[in-house]
């Protein structure tokens, strides 16, 4: 297994969905492919990371809910992504800076995906129809999923597709940050302040 690669491509699926790579993750070492780190085969593991994607599965796909779930999750996101990337470090047989510095790219990786995630997001709300959110949401379940499990059975791959996701991604939310995403971010805000309003 390349471990860098591993670390990369797991902690930018991380940043777009955690509780999807880590449930992916928990499947892999239930089922005994890869060299999935010690822990992940865990009960508690597998239910709490299902229970969580089940809820983002639907928060996700619906508008201005999704923005204000990437908004809580700025911190919870890259924080799974160290952790996963701590362990990956450790299972390897690297411990003390290493293991800290495969967290440390994880968790950095995780929150440059999650920024570019979130700001994209913000970019589709501006679209008054909510199946252009379901769409999007759906494709980024799919990609989480299959870099997750290619980080385990061919992680140069797996790095090689979230790199030109995170780089795709960070360009075009530059391309359309005046012009979309600073208008979501306004609708955003005046959604909930009507809301607090009027309760």
């Amino acid at each position: 297994m390349d471990l860098g690669a591993t670390i990369f491509s797991t902690g930018w699926a991380s940043g777009v969905n955690s509780y999807a790579t880590v449930l992916v993750l928990a499947l892999l070492a239930r089922a005994g492919v890869g060299d999935v780190p010690a822990g992940f085969d865990a009960d508690w593991v597998l239910y709490v990371s299902g229970a969580m994607f089940a809820v983002e599965f639907v928060t996700d796909k619906v508008p201005f809910l999704d923005s204000a779930w990437d908004t809580v999750h700025t911190v919870v996101r890259p924080l799974i992504g160290a952790v996963i990337g701590f362990s990956f470090a450790g299972e390897s047989g690297i411990d003390g800076i290493g293991e800290a510095l495969g967290g440390g790219v994880a968790g950095i990786t995780a929150l440059a995906s999650h920024c570019v995630k979130a700001g994209l997001r913000l970019g589709v709300n501006t679209s008054p129809e909510p199946a252009s959110n379901i769409l999007v949401s759906l494709a980024e379940d799919a990609t989480v999923a299959a870099v997750a499990v290619l980080a385990i059975e061919h992680p140069e791959l797996a790095a090689l597709v979230a790199a030109v996701c995170l780089a795709a991604g960070a360009l075009l939310l530059l391309l359309l940050w005046r012009k979309v995403v600073r208008p979501g971010w306004a609708r955003l805000r005046a959604h909930y302040r009507a809301g607090v309003r009027d309760p």
